[in-house]
């Protein structure tokens, strides 16, 4: 459970503002049964129902998207009744509600929530003592809404810049290897519920220390940023590449297999022999290549991947490597 909230932005989010309405809500609707108001006492239970179940619906399918509309809209539409209920009281329940709305659903579609609320209660004319607290209530409520979407915007702003920050390599600018392992465990539950083949590629550069320690950390840099170049260049979009470590990369190629996987991998590696290179001359790669087996974990899949590599190294490097679906592994002709 805590796992899931670390991990689930939007989940904490709808969790964390799902329990304080209940908490804030349920002593006013047991108080307005005991001061003979039951109409109210229901409104504020048919608000508590609609927070419960968006609640429990996010976190039996973890479709925070729909759940946090549904809130959204249930706050909204919950604050605009309890007005009609209770009237001039009742006005003050919207303005968390304008606050609310930006922390679950979009800046847009907080925004035309928020002013569909406030136009509702500006209809509501017996809500108010006067025209001019009606104008007042509607300005402050259009000012909270605006401070709420700025802080809103540069909220998300933030979060998107830590969200990249987290997932890509900054310096070959593919995703990293916590993005792979995100990848790799959706490309495995498609596999199952698809039946769809899933190629997992481990790569690794040849000689890749000797140009660091010979021409610098700078032009291995370089060699990096040309391969993946070559490789997107290369490869499908919707083929993904990942860096997992120094001068070693994953390729994850969805629906290919046999001869077809086979001419992929043929191709790649000689367009990589021909045109990688630095100044000492041409840059060689190694290739470590599995197909998914169905039911297979994700970490058995690297493994394979990773020993078929190893292999392809211990043959003499600059070739590929097939493992098997009886887990042998057998050399693609160079």
């Amino acid at each position: 459970m805590l796992h899931r909230l670390k991990n689930d932005f939007r989940l904490s989010i709808i969790t964390l503002l799902g329990i304080s309405a209940i908490l804030g809500i349920s002593p006013f609707a047991i108080m307005r049964f005991v001061e003979g108001n039951p109409l109210a006492g229901w409104v504020d239970l048919g608000i508590l129902s609609g927070i419960v179940a968006s609640l429990v619906y996010a976190w039996v399918t973890g479709d925070t998207r729909r759940s946090g509309m549904f809130l959204a809209f249930i706050i909204c539409a919950g604050a605009v009744v309890v007005g009609a209920v209770m009237g001039e009281a009742g006005l003050f329940w919207l303005f968390p509600c304008l606050v609310t709305t930006f922390f679950l659903v979009s800046s847009w579609v907080a925004a035309v929530l928020n002013l569909g609320s406030v136009l509702a209660l500006m209809s509501i004319e017996t809500a108010y003592s006067s025209p001019v607290q009606m104008w007042t209530f509607a300005a402050t409520a259009t000012v909270v809404s605006a401070c709420a979407y700025v802080f809103a915007y540069r909220n998300q702003d933030q979060r998107e810049r830590l969200e990249h920050l987290a997932t890509i390599d900054p310096l070959t600018g593919v995703k990293n290897r916590r993005s792979m392992d995100e990848e790799l465990d959706l490309a495995a539950a498609n596999a199952e519920r698809t039946g769809l083949p899933y190629a997992l590629v481990m790569l690794d550069l040849d000689h890749f220390k000797q140009i660091n320690d010979v021409y610098g950390h700078g032009v291995g840099d370089n060699v990096l940023t040309d391969l993946v170049s070559l490789i997107e260049h290369n490869t499908r979009r919707s083929d993904q590449l990942f860096r997992y470590g120094g001068e070693e990369f994953v390729l994850l190629l969805p629906g290919v297999d046999g001869d077809g996987l086979q001419s992929v991998m043929n191709n790649l590696q000689q367009v990589l022999r021909k045109r990688l290179k630095y100044p000492g001359g041409p840059v060689t790669s190694s290739f470590g290549v599995a197909l998914l087996r169905h039911g297979e974990s994700v970490e058995s899949w690297l493994t394979r991947a990773d020993e078929a590599l190893y292999k392809a190294k211990e043959a003499g490097r600059d070739r590929i490597i097939f493992a098997d679906e009886s887990g042998q592994v057998v050399a693609a002709p160079a």
